[in-house]
C-alpha cells in the first residue's frame, strides 16, 4: 500500500481530522522530494516541517501524475448528470477574471463571492456533477477553457462531493486530471484548492465523510505538488454542521460563511500578483 496510501486509510477512519495538521507538513519538503515552492501568495501558509509519511507521498505523487501504464478504468456514471456554467452580465475589460470550477457545492457559494468580489474581479462559473475519476472530467474543463477567449488571473477548484463509487486510490491516480487541463490551457492563472465539505450523514448518493477525509489528504498533496494556494473548506464548515440544507449542501446562511473565505482567498491571491 505504501507510506501514503497507510496515512490515507488511517486517516479516513476518522471523521473529525484536523487537516491543519496534515497542511503543516507539506510545503518543508525538499525539491528532491518532491515538493514545489509554495507559491508567494498562498493563503494558507503550511509550516517549515515534513513528515517521513507525506514526503515520500508527494513523490509517489509525482510519478503518478506521469504515469503511461494508468490502468483502464469503467464509468460510474450518475443516473442524472449535469454541467452549469454563469458569466457577469457585464464583465469589466479592467479588472482580472476569476473561474470557480466545482460542483453544486460551488454553485452554491458562486453568486455570494460574486457580490463579494464587485468592482475587484469578473467572476465565472463552471460547475459539473463529474467527479475526479470520472474520464470525461478533464475534457470537460479543457473544453470550457479552450471554448473562451478568457485569461484567468485565478482558478478555485473545489470537486470532491460526487463520485462515491471511485475509491481513494482512483482520487489519488486521478486526481492530477483536475488540475492538468488548467496548467496546459491556462498556464498563468494561479490555482486555489479547496477541500472538499463534511456531509451532514452518511449516505449512498455521495462520499461517506471517511472518504471525504480521504480525498481531503489527496488534495493538500496535489495542492503542494501544483503550487497551489489551499482554502480548507472542510475544517471551515465543520464548525458550522448546524447550517446544513441536506445532507451535503448549506444553507444560504452557510454558504455566505462559505463564499467569504473563497473570496478572502482569491483577493489575497490577486494582491499578491499585483506586487
Amino acid at each position: 500500500m505504501g507510506a501514503l496510501g497507510e496515512a490515507i486509510e488511517q486517516e479516513g477512519r476518522n471523521p473529525s481530522i484536523d487537516l491543519r495538521r496534515q497542511t503543516r507538513h507539506l510545503s518543508g519538503c525538499s525539491r528532491g522530494e518532491g515538493a514545489a515552492a509554495p507559491h508567494r501568495s498562498t493563503v494558507a501558509r503550511v509550516g517549515a516541517s515534513c513528515t517521513a509519511v507525506f514526503c515520500i507521498g508527494l513523490s509517489a505523487f509525482a510519478s503518478l501524475a506521469h504515469a503511461s501504464d494508468t490502468p483502464a478504468r469503467t464509468l460510474q456514471d450518475e443516473k442524472i448528470e449535469w454541467t452549469w456554467s454563469d458569466r457577469p452580465e457585464q464583465a469589466d475589460p479592467r479588472l482580472p477574471n476569476v473561474l470557480l470550477e466545482g460542483d453544486s457545492i460551488t454553485r452554491n457559494y458562486y453568486e455570494p463571492v460574486q457580490l463579494m468580489l464587485k468592482g475587484k474581479a469578473n467572476v465565472y462559473l463552471f460547475s459539473t456533477s463529474l467527479s475526479v475519476g470520472d474520464p470525461r472530467l478533464a475534457g470537460e474543463i479543457e473544453g470550457y477553457l479552450t471554448a473562451r477567449p478568457l485569461t484567468f488571473a485565478v482558478i478555485h477548484l473545489n470537486n470532491g462531493m460526487h463520485g462515491p463509487q471511485y475509491t481513494a486510490q482512483d482520487f489519488k491516480t486521478y486526481y492530477p486530471e483536475l488540475i492538468a487541463p488548467i496548467k496546459r490551457v491556462a498556464p498563468h492563472a494561479n490555482c486555489i484548492v479547496a477541500t472538499t465539505t463534511p456531509v451532514r450523514t452518511d449516505s449512498a448518493v455521495s462520499p461517506t465523510n471517511m472518504q471525504i477525509n480521504q480525498r481531503n489528504i489527496v488534495a493538500v498533496a496535489y495542492a503542494a505538488q501544483y503550487n497551489c494556494a489551499l482554502d480548507d473548506q472542510y475544517r471551515l464548515m465543520m464548525q458550522h454542521q448546524d447550517l446544513h440544507s441536506d445532507e451535503v449542501h448549506f444553507s444560504p446562511d452557510g454558504a455566505a460563511i462559505q463564499a467569504r473565505q473563497v473570496a478572502v482567498t482569491i483577493e489575497t491571491m490577486l494582491s499578491g500578483r499585483a506586487k
